[in-house]
């Protein structure tokens, strides 16, 4: 299937997650034709993946550290760049870009297959559990607080629970007792 044919499918797809996601699959071919690695979904566009779309947000974050050759195939599927978001008027869709890395060489992803050969990588479930707790406490946001009580109550037989312990343990997010507070509640 060609770009063309792709950017097609995309603008006629009524779903706005499956949307999103063959997007970051378009994105991630035409980043493994030129020998990089995929970006990671994360922020929104993950919660929207994992809540199974009851969470909906308009952009798309991506981890990417090769800014130069992203930015580059961002143009070439016809966004433009706006501040911090890309954004493709045709599409009426936008891109961000807030992180270069995911934190932590062994933070696990998942990799979902969209037929044809299209697939994306999402942050993993843990991770985004974290950064959605941090958002609860700190921003006191009450939507991620509610999340990620959906999230563990949806997820909690295939949470790596050591994996999220320690990464809510360590001092940067601080929230292992808000987990375990929370983990108990829900059984």
């Amino acid at each position: 299937m060609t770009t063309q044919e792709l950017l097609e499918i995309i603008k006629n797809t009524e779903s706005p997650l499956k949307r999103q996601l063959l997007m970051v699959a378009l994105i991630t071919r035409l980043l493994e034709d030129k020998g990089k690695e995929p970006p990671i979904v994360i922020g929104g566009c993950a919660l929207s993946y994992y809540s199974r779309e009851v969470y909906f947000t308009a952009d798309i974050d991506l981890a990417y550290n090769d800014r130069e050759v992203l930015n580059e195939i961002l143009e070439f599927v016809g966004f433009k760049r706006r501040g911090r978001y890309w954004i493709n008027e045709n599409l009426k869709m936008a891109i961000e870009v807030p992180a270069s890395v995911l934190i932590g060489e062994d933070s696990p992803f998942e990799i979902v297959e969209l037929g044809e050969g299209l697939t994306c990588r999402i942050i993993g479930i843990e991770d985004l559990i974290i950064d959605r707790l941090n958002a609860c406490k700190y921003w006191k946001s009450e939507i991620d607080c509610e999340m990620v009580e959906l999230l563990l109550k949806r997820y909690l037989e295939d949470i790596d629970w050591p994996y999220l312990e320690k990464k809510a343990s360590m001092p940067e997010n601080n929230t292992l007792s808000e987990l375990l507070e929370l983990r108990k509640r829900i059984g």
